[in-house]
């Protein structure tokens, strides 16, 4: 069983929460992948740089500017740390963008109704399976930033919770395949205000009642329908959990039923 991990930016701006992530995670047995988001340090870098950031809807506008700053971020400083942290616990990573080895190929995001800049929308189905097999093979662990490409020459910035799906999809090519959300949350909650009311797992019918009552709303819909899709592609099941917790099943799982 392959296990591809998420995390996002609340993991990566703490480093005491970043390295017992990264502890936990050298630790899990078997083939798995790790994908990462940014934090805000391409915010801070571009600020220092007199570049102005921009977000539309929380997401934010990349323009030529921000384009260099986040490549040199999240595929260069962030993911190198991460890789080299992974090392010293004895785990045999390796960092990787989208265009490395043409591994997860984009297109540019129409510019309407809003023109997020140089965005790429993954192409899941010319992803490149074989290199990721090859990886599993040799015992690698791939560790993904959100910088895609177009396959024509030119990097995109691409959503990371996408990028994680887009390799579990792939990965479950080779074998099968669980896809691990790592949230501020244990699992998705029946009551917000109580990190212990996590419902242990979702169906398609169950997640019908739950948006209807409300349970499940605002950012959570998303994040369980884009796991639907997943599964749709051939992922085994979404799990949505703490990071805390990668060692534990304190955790929502999503399957297909």
């Amino acid at each position: 069983m392959i296990q591809v991990v998420k995390i996002g930016g609340n993991v990566i701006d703490d480093a005491a929460a970043l390295e017992r992530f990264l502890t936990k995670f050298a630790a899990l047995e078997g083939p798995k992948m790790l994908i990462h988001g940014g934090g805000k340090l391409a915010t801070r870098l571009s600020a220092q740089l007199g570049i102005e950031t921009q977000m539309i809807d929380g997401r934010r506008v990349t323009d030529r500017d921000t384009l260099d700053v986040v490549t040199m971020v999240y595929a260069g400083l962030v993911n190198k740390q991460i890789v080299a942290r992974l090392g010293a616990l004895g785990c045999k990573a390796i960092g990787l963008s989208g265009a490395d080895a043409n591994v997860i190929p984009a297109v540019r995001r129409a510019p309407k109704p809003i023109d997020y800049g140089y965005v790429g929308d993954i192409v899941t189905e010319r992803m490149n399976v074989p290199f990721l097999a090859s990886l599993v093979e040799q015992g690698i662990v791939p560790v993904f930033c959100a910088i895609t490409h177009d396959e024509q020459g030119s990097l995109l910035n691409s959503n990371a919770d996408s990028v994680a799906s887009a390799a579990a999809v792939a990965a479950s090519k080779i074998q099968p395949t669980n896809l691990i959300f790592c949230l501020e949350k244990n699992g998705v909650l029946t009551d917000v205000n109580d990190d212990l009311s996590v419902i242990p797992t979702i169906t398609r019918e169950s997640f019908a009642t739950l948006r209807a009552d409300g349970t499940v709303n605002k950012g959570m819909l998303p994040k369980i329908e884009g796991a639907f899709r997943a599964i749709d592609g051939g992922v085994h099941c979404v799990v949505i959990k703490h990071a805390d917790n990668l060692d534990n099943s304190l955790e929502t799982k999503i399957v297909n039923g």
